[in-house]
This record gives C-alpha cells, structure tokens and sequence, in this order.
C-alpha cells in the first residue's frame, strides 16, 4: 500500500523586525531526519506531532536581519543532529561558543532512558549558545553552571526553566523561533504561537513534567505525614490517566509501594481488568 504523503510544505511567514534589532535568539528548529518516513517521525502520519523543515530551509531563513549589532542565540538541537546546529548558527550569523545541556530525569532523579537513539539511548539534549559580535553574558552567567536538570514533558517541548536561564544571562530584546507558546516580554515566532492554536504534540500522550520525586530504597520507612504528600502527588498524576504500572516505572517505586501511596491519598482505584488482590497491609507496605 502507498503511504500518503506527509503534511505539505508552506513557505515561512516573514520573521519580525523591531528597532534596533533583537538581542537575544532562542530557536527550537523542526529539524527534519533522515527516516522522515519511519514511524517514529514527528510529522509522520501517525503521530503528527508537528511539521519539519530541511536544513537549508532552516538555515535559508533570514535570521541575521532581525538582530542588534551584538546578540546572542540559543539554539536547540538534537545529539545526531549536531553539525547541522552548527551550521545553521553559522548561516545565521553567529559564533559557536558554549552548550547548555539538558539532563532529562525521571520522577525519582535518575536518568529518564525513554528517549530514542540508534546507537545509544538519549537522555540529554543540547542547547547550543552563540555570539554575533561581541557580547558577554550578564552578570548572573558568570556563576550559571551549564546544565538544566528537569523532567521531559510533552513530545519535543523544552524545558520552562530555559527562559529564567537565558533572561538572566543574555539581555532583551527577546526573540523565540518556532515558539508554541506564548511568553511575557518575547516577541514569539512560529506557526503553533497564537493563543487560539493548539500545538499538535499536547494531543498525544506525554510526560506532564512536574517535581523530581526524592528516591526510596526498597524497604525504606516513611511516615505518614510524607506519604500522604508523596501520595498527593502520585494521585494527581494517576488521575491524569498514567496507570500504576507507569507510575512505578518513572518513579522507580514498586507497584505495591505506588498502591499504598495512592492509598495514603485516598485514591479511588481504577479497576485492573482481573481478579482483585488482597487489601494491601498499608503501613506495612509503607515501612
């Protein structure tokens, strides 16, 4: 059977412009792979998860006009796709200077190796940092470490705590290309940016992001006070429709640990499909 051909391309509307150009650039580029037409291809037709551009395109698009004299860019890229970030900075009149790694971390802290790779599996992404001109960062750079520690959240969505990062280091006027959502104080760019858009990836399943739960060895005590917390936590994320056995997979938890937690939260449980266990001793299984 032919598969029908992926969402057709459109050409970019016009970037904005604003007096004295911007000075500082975050770019989420739809970086196009190779195997566009596998399964796992953010706009293959089972997914459609958002539209990709080719690398000239994305490196066509007339950045540089838009910028101050002196800027910096912050430019996402996925690991495989590195000398492709460095060329579109190039082509968009910057300088490679430094990265910005994002360590993308289950609910207990650990490594959250979901991600996908043909070679290994990718728990971090770049956050590539450029300079046209010359420019340092702000005072607060000086002592930014470079590496932002959170949960993933939905399907290619960075992580929130970039933008304290980037206005705390890199002055206004703030641009973000590709942006799918709107921020208070940028000038946003992209064709999922407007208020009335929903972004294609949030209607598919995902990580909602939210706290690093703290790790619990196997036959840690906890008290009640910290299980019901724990617990309140673990409810609102089950009653967003993840299962229990989800549950224990990101926090690391047993299954019968996440059972009593959600328990101590007075959690009313779905029903499991198959013959009821016995009720679970809760203290017991919290000690």
């Amino acid at each position: 059977m032919v598969a029908r051909p992926l969402r057709p391309e459109t050409a970019p509307p016009q970037l904005p412009r604003i007096v004295g150009g911007f000075s500082t650039v975050l770019a989420d580029p739809p970086w196009r792979f190779a195997n566009r037409t596998g399964k796992v291809a953010p706009e293959h037709r089972r997914l459609d998860r958002y539209s990709t551009m080719p690398l000239e395109a994305i490196k066509a698009l007339p950045v540089s006009k838009t910028l101050a004299v002196n800027a910096h860019l912050y430019l996402w890229v996925p690991n495989a796709l590195l000398p492709d970030g460095l060329e579109v900075m190039s082509a968009w009149g910057f300088r490679y200077v430094s990265n910005i790694v994002w360590a993308k971390r289950r609910i207990d802290g650990g490594p959250d190796g979901r991600g996908v790779g043909f070679y290994f599996r990718n728990v971090t992404e770049l956050l590539l940092f450029g300079v046209r001109g010359s420019m340092r960062t702000l005072a607060p750079g000086r002592s930014q470490v470079n590496m932002i520690e959170t949960r993933k959240r939905e399907h290619s969505r960075k992580p929130d705590e970039q933008y304290d990062l980037i206005e705390s280091c890199s002055p206004g006027a703030y641009l973000e290309l590709f942006a799918r959502h709107k921020r208070a104080g940028w000038t946003v760019w992209g064709d999922e940016s407007s208020d009335d858009v929903v972004p294609r990836g949030l209607v598919h399943k995902g990580y909602e992001g939210g706290p690093i739960l703290p790790p619990l060895l196997p036959n840690e005590h906890i008290d009640l006070g910290r299980a019901e917390v724990l617990g309140e936590r673990l409810r609102t994320m089950y009653l967003a429709g993840q299962s229990v056995r989800q549950l224990a997979e990101e926090t690391g938890y047993s299954i019968q640990r996440v059972r009593a937690l959600l328990q101590a939260a007075g959690t009313s449980m779905r029903p499991r499909g198959r013959a009821p266990v016995p009720e679970l001793d809760l203290f017991h299984v919290l000690e």
